[in-house]
């Protein structure tokens, strides 16, 4: 039986166009990030997001909430984000930091993650955790940085590495976060990686510094390959 032929308005959208090597549709991949910051972390994944989308048009659609809520609360946000969508979520990332909220809620909300996610890949909850804030997961940027200090420290820091590469000084609100530190991603993730080998705990507030933020750049790593 022949096939039958694709209408003309497809073949116009950009993830029915064919792949060069094996002339397979791209169907496009939906992903929810949802925060429990409402400034900083929306910016700053505004900022791959604007790069995804720039890059592989029609590729992927990434939705980004701030909620403001606390870290299990987050979670039934997300949920309730999936119910209500119209599309088929494929992933649903999570970023929360450790703050001062209670540990076993930090911890579990890794947890719940995992036990959510279903078996057969429909969807695949992240918890992308950052203990003690997402600033670690910015410095780490520019270095390797294994000890323990209170977030408090995370800031002036933050400032020195900024002004060093003539960018101001590091305000948490900032709209262009992303795009001042793309450039040292690569290190970014290797630092993240060295922390994750070094404390060698699958519980996240045992993970003193730690951050789990570079998984979103692992899955995502093809979209953000330059163009041949």
């Amino acid at each position: 039986m022949s096939k039958k032929p694709q209408k003309k308005s497809d073949m116009l959208k950009p993830w029915m166009q064919s792949r060069r090597d094996n002339k397979i549709p791209i169907l496009p991949e939906y992903h929810l990030i949802i925060s429990e910051g409402t400034k900083t972390e929306p910016n700053y994944f505004e900022g791959l997001k604007h790069e995804i989308n720039y890059k592989r048009k029609g590729r992927i659609d990434i939705r980004i909430e701030g909620e403001g809520d606390n870290t299990l609360s987050l979670l039934k946000r997300a949920q309730a984000h999936v119910k209500k969508s119209n599309n088929n979520i494929k992933h649903v990332w999570l970023v929360y930091d450790l703050d001062d909220f209670p540990r076993d809620d930090f911890d579990n909300t890794a947890h719940k993650c995992s036990d959510l996610s279903q078996s057969d890949g429909s969807i695949t909850y992240h918890a992308l955790w950052s203990n003690q804030s997402i600033e670690l997961w910015f410095l780490l940027h520019f270095a390797y940085h294994q000890e323990d200090t209170h977030r408090a420290m995370y800031k002036p820091a933050l400032d020195r590495n900024f002004k060093a590469i003539d960018s101001g000084a590091y305000e948490k609100n900032r709209s262009d976060t992303y795009t001042v530190l793309r450039p040292y991603l690569s290190t970014a993730i290797d630092n993240a990686k060295k922390l994750k080998e070094f404390h060698d705990n699958p519980v996240p507030s045992k993970n003193a510094p730690g951050t789990n933020v570079f998984e979103i750049f692992d899955l995502l790593s093809a979209y953000l390959e330059k163009d041949e």
